[in-house]
């Protein structure tokens, strides 16, 4: 299939909208960081924390100290503006990518649906020639420059925007959202205080238009946005609903990276004349003639790009593997473009029992987490019982080697009452982390009672 492909894969188009989509990236990125160290975020989040939650098979990942973790922020901020310019650009592609997925690995805590999209991105940026049109690199190498580059290279990018959004509003094909109008019942309420559209946001029927309409925009908006006649409404409604998002929900940079990667779908023309205006104030002349970017290596490369959209396409269903409600258990939940989708809040009560002597205390979750930690950990199963395996090799430092841990986590998911999580009876410190269903996670609609007996393993 992907050999009847290569045609029209391989075809050149101008390279004007991947030039335009690595400035809007980089620039984005650059102000991302720059906003991210200005807020303190990276000494609240990367400094301070006593203990991080690193993601499965990453446990090997460590924050660098205070100077190590400025120093990469740094760097990381180099590398972007290296982006936006085109300039070193491999190398600056390179370091970005490694350096903004090494921060994201740190602290599953942090985790949030637009990091994931940025280091994707970045992958996918090494990959393309996005250097050779208007580039600091083209002034450096005149020979680097060409006008035109394979479909592929712009293809990509509008297929991964396409998959964000699409995921997004299939995510929001649930009874919760589409038959109760939750989250959005209880969070809209809020911001009544709003000029304009304030007033309707204590109104039910709000809450359940912004859900139905959120759950078609995102499953069309690519369609609309790919059909010539209606992309400028289409971007029109991606500017509005994004906006509108930014204004409603703490959500960072997210509605904006969205609104400006979106232009990738505009045609060559309109990209041809924002970058005739940049040269026009920076006095740079465009070469006259044609030249089109050949890859090497490039059957080799749309293998493993088609083997690479393949796992994109396939990650979001991984939680058919696992039973339960998926927002209840969250296995699965992660990096499948699940965003705002519940409002889920917990309580857990750690139980620390020497099982030489019986003796059973209680954890101050403080002494070890910080706020966010804590509440984050409070519902989601794997941060459970990572917590609950610090708690052991911190008692074993102690000289408690057998320590047995037990909690009694109650979660409130969509406005339901609270309800215990996990068996309260299981010996966490016993339980291994893997991709295997965690039995240990209580069934959705059944409610086991705490019990003070740990049981044996």
């Amino acid at each position: 299939m992907l050999r009847n492909l290569k045609p029209y894969l391989t075809a050149p188009v101008p390279a004007a909208p991947l030039a335009v989509f690595r400035v809007v990236f980089g620039g984005m990125m650059l102000a991302s960081i720059v906003r991210f160290v200005a807020k303190g975020w990276v000494t609240e989040l990367y400094v301070l924390p006593k203990v991080y939650f690193p993601y499965y098979g990453f446990e090997w990942i460590k924050p660098l100290g205070e100077a190590g973790m400025y120093g990469l922020f740094g760097l990381m901020a180099l590398a972007a503006l290296g982006l936006m310019l085109g300039l070193f650009y491999r190398l600056s592609a390179l370091l970005f990518f490694l350096s903004f997925t090494y921060v994201e690995l740190l602290d599953k805590t942090n985790y949030l649906n637009h990091y994931y999209f940025v280091s994707v991105v970045a992958f996918l940026l090494l990959l393309v020639p996005a250097h050779r049109h208007f580039s600091l690199d083209v002034l450096r190498k005149p020979q680097l420059w060409v006008s035109h580059v394979p479909r592929w290279a712009v293809l990509i990018f509008q297929v991964q925007l396409g998959l964000v959004y699409f995921y997004a509003g299939v995510a929001k094909l649930n009874p919760d959202w589409l038959l109760e109008a939750m989250p959005l019942r209880y969070w809209l309420p809020a911001h009544t205080h709003l000029p304009l559209i304030g007033p309707l946001l204590d109104k039910v029927w709000v809450a359940y238009l912004f859900c139905w309409f959120g759950a078609f925009y995102d499953l069309t908006i690519v369609f609309f946005l790919s059909w010539r006649k209606s992309r400028l409404l289409a971007y029109l409604t991606v500017v509005v609903f994004h906006v509108l998002t930014a204004v409603l929900f703490p959500i960072g940079m997210f509605p904006y990276i969205m609104i400006m990667s979106t232009l990738i779908f505009f045609s060559a023309d309109f990209h041809e004349k924002l970058l005739g205006l940049c040269r026009s104030i920076a006095r740079v002349r465009k070469p006259a003639f044609p030249r089109f970017a050949e890859a090497s290596g490039q059957p080799i490369l749309l293998y493993l790009l088609g083997l690479y959209f393949v796992v994109q396409v396939l990650v979001p269903w991984r939680f058919l593997l696992y039973p339960d409600s998926l927002f209840w258990t969250e296995q699965g939940y992660r990096f499948s473009w699940r965003v705002m989708l519940m409002e889920k809040t917990g309580t857990a009560f750690f139980y620390v029992r020497d099982a030489r002597t019986g003796h059973e205390i209680e954890i101050n979750n403080k002494k070890y987490l910080t706020l966010n930690q804590e509440k984050q950990m409070a519902t989601q199963p794997d941060m459970v019982l990572q917590f609950a395996h610090m708690l052991r090799e911190d008692f074993a430092r102690r000289g408690i080697p057998v320590a047995q841990v037990r909690a009694e986590v109650y979660v409130s998911m969509n406005g339901r009452g609270s309800r215990l999580l996990i068996d309260p009876t299981v010996n966490l410190a016993a339980e291994s982390e893997s991709f295997l269903p965690k039995t240990w996670i209580l069934p959705f609609e059944q409610i086991a009672q705490p019990q003070s007996v740990v049981s044996q393993k």
